[in-house]
């Protein structure tokens, strides 16, 4: 496979994903950005751990749908996330699902 093949492959896979997000964007409630990956799901809990000073999430959702166009199944029934690094938590605005080409 060469360069320009992988390329027009990646290209086509981030397109299908976009198509499936704006397909499913709008049963959802949240959406949760970590360094990682990008969630959407109506249910979560974050708590936030100290431990010998240094700070870390755990966010844990259900019913979830990952922004991640290498899973072959995007919808998860449980998420964990541990991170030490920021956790952007967004409730969506029935305005924000308005998006172009819709």
């Amino acid at each position: 496979m060469s360069a320009e093949d992988l390329e027009k492959y990646e290209t086509e896979m981030e397109l299908k994903l976009y198509r499936e997000y704006r397909d499913v964007v709008g049963l959802f409630k949240y959406v949760i950005e970590t360094e990682r990956r990008f969630y959407l799901t109506n249910d979560y809990e974050m708590q936030v751990h100290s431990v010998h000073g240094e700070v870390f999430f755990e966010v844990s959702m259900a019913d979830a749908w990952v922004w991640d166009m290498y899973r072959p199944a995007r919808f998860v029934k449980q998420v964990r996330v541990l991170t030490f690094k920021d956790v952007n938590i967004e409730e969506l605005n029935k305005s924000d699902l308005d998006l172009p080409g819709g």
